[in-house]
């Protein structure tokens, strides 16, 4: 999971989250990644629109935000 985070981190994309909280309760978010420091990282949260830092044991999967555009004719 880690090396998906780096890569995540590493081009600035989006992903969606699902993670799991230290009570059990599992979440779905859409964040960004700003900085890695261990065995956590600090990401923008779009769910609560604030810097959240999560742990890398907790993110359950990541799949990356694919955003295509229409074009009208």
């Amino acid at each position: 999971m880690k090396t998906q985070i780096q890569k995540a981190f590493s081009y600035q994309q989006l992903v969606d989250m699902m993670y799991i909280a230290n009570d059990g309760t599992i979440s779905k978010r859409r964040v960004k990644i700003l900085s890695i420091r261990g065995d956590s990282f600090q990401a923008y949260c779009f769910l609560r629109h604030k810097k959240r830092t999560f742990k890398i044991d907790n993110v359950l999967s990541l799949m990356p935000v694919i955003v295509k555009e229409r074009q009208i004719i």
